[in-house]
């Protein structure tokens, strides 16, 4: 007869009890994280504060919640806890009585209903980490940590940067603030221009990230899009002349039209080639082209996102892969990297000569981007030479590169692809 241990049964089931909260706590935080800390924020008046007490809370949520059962309302506990915690911190630093006052009143009262040009507290986070005090490259990194609640190995993959560099930029950015006394406000609608550059970047970011996941299990974070996209919306309202804002919305409109095409029943990736265009949704497509219309009439020429909406455009009213005007695509990376140049708008523009001449040209504008050393590290760069010599019948050579970029991707269900692709080489 089989011996049982009772300790080590019930060292088991709690195990899996604390692996459940952890999930559900994870959950809460995906989609409350930056509401919680948008309210703290707006009630402690610091940026910084607010997110440490709001993950101090997350602690105490996984040290009593598999004893004592999750709440019925979890971000409410999170946010009561995390308000507890502020004031604590002002006790522990005897701030002065006025300020713990304004605290406790901030947690008690709303303040009467007034005109809000950007009536969203999530906004009005993102507008605050993107203050004038800090770098682009601190706003940027700071507000994907606070808002898009990315790690920070994720923030670095985004700027292939190490992970180590962007911690300190996201410590440095809240001591900054916390030394500027930068109030959880949003400027004034003149005043938005120092700001608007570091806030589009941020949503084009966590649209990016949720299009196509960095790492992880999912091939995409359609939540993460889905905020993004609500969001850049919003912010179109209060800022109907300014064209990039239209154009990112468009982007994403065409962009976020494909996610029912992108994947299979279990998960798994469907590539553009293989996609079944009827499910793509025409008013979504639509919606992105009326947004198209709107930025192109403001007649400022085509920045950033325009150019990089015009590219979705010319995918999303394609009938097919080979129906697709690549020689227009060609030209609108080639405008693209004049403007906002970088190592992927380039293999962007490889991809794109390749379906427009050939892949032997392409082939070329590869192997210069690897020799000058950009995306060293990244799965990019292999992944498309191996497509671009696997056109070219160089069987062996491709596959060894599909498994160099398998063995470089962070995202389970792309190095899946990968990896099937370097076995199906003859």
């Amino acid at each position: 007869m089989t011996s049982v241990n009772p300790a080590a049964e019930d060292a088991a089931g709690e195990d899996a009890a604390a692996a459940a909260v952890r999930q559900r706590i994870d959950a809460v935080w995906r989609i409350d994280g930056a509401r919680i800390v948008a309210a703290l924020a707006r009630a402690t008046g610091d940026l910084g504060l607010a997110e440490d007490v709001a993950q101090e809370a997350v602690a105490q949520a996984l040290a009593q919640w598999p004893a004592e059962g999750v709440p019925r309302n979890p971000a409410a506990w999170l946010t009561a806890v995390a308000k507890r915690r502020a004031i604590d911190a002002w006790r522990r630093a005897e701030r002065l009585q006025e300020h713990y006052a304004d605290l406790g009143r901030g947690f008690r009262d709303e303040a009467a209903p007034e005109w809000d040009p950007l009536p969203d507290d999530v906004l009005k986070l993102i507008f605050v980490a993107c203050h004038p005090v800090l770098s682009r490259e601190a706003q940027v990194a700071l507000t994907l940590r606070i808002v898009g609640g990315l790690s920070t190995a994720e923030i670095a993959r985004l700027f292939l940067l190490p992970v180590a560099a962007v911690q300190q930029r996201i410590v440095r950015a809240k001591k900054t603030l916390a030394a500027a006394r930068v109030p959880f406000d949003v400027p004034v609608p003149n005043e938005w221009g120092a700001r608007l550059g570091g806030v589009l970047a941020v949503i084009y970011l966590l649209f990016t990230e949720g299009y196509a996941a960095s790492a992880g299990q999912s091939w995409m974070r359609q939540d993460l899009a889905a905020e993004a996209l609500r969001l850049g919306r919003l912010l179109s309202r209060p800022v109907p002349q300014e064209p990039e804002a239209l154009a990112l919305v468009a982007l994403m409109e065409f962009q976020a039209s494909r996610f029912h095409a992108r994947t299979r029943a279990d998960g798994s990736p469907v590539l553009l080639d293989e996609q079944d265009r009827t499910l793509w949704d025409r008013a979504q497509i639509e919606r992105g082209k009326a947004a198209m219309a709107q930025a192109d009439a403001l007649g400022r020429g085509r920045g950033n996102y325009a150019l990089q909406a015009a590219i979705a455009q010319c995918h999303t009213v394609a009938p097919s892969v080979e129906g697709t005007n690549w020689q227009r695509i060609v030209l609108l990376y080639e405008a693209l990297g004049r403007l906002a140049p970088s190592p992927v708008v380039e293999l962007n523009r490889a991809v794109a000569v390749s379906m427009a001449t050939s892949p032997a040209t392409a082939l070329e504008m590869v192997d210069r981007l690897a020799a000058s050393g950009a995306l060293r590290g990244s799965h990019l760069l292999p992944s498309v030479r191996a497509e671009l010599l696997s056109r070219l019948g160089r069987a062996e050579e491709a596959r060894a590169e599909f498994s160099a970029a398998a063995s470089l991707a962070r995202n389970d269900r792309e190095r899946e692809v990968l990896e099937r692709r370097a076995a199906g080489m003859p």
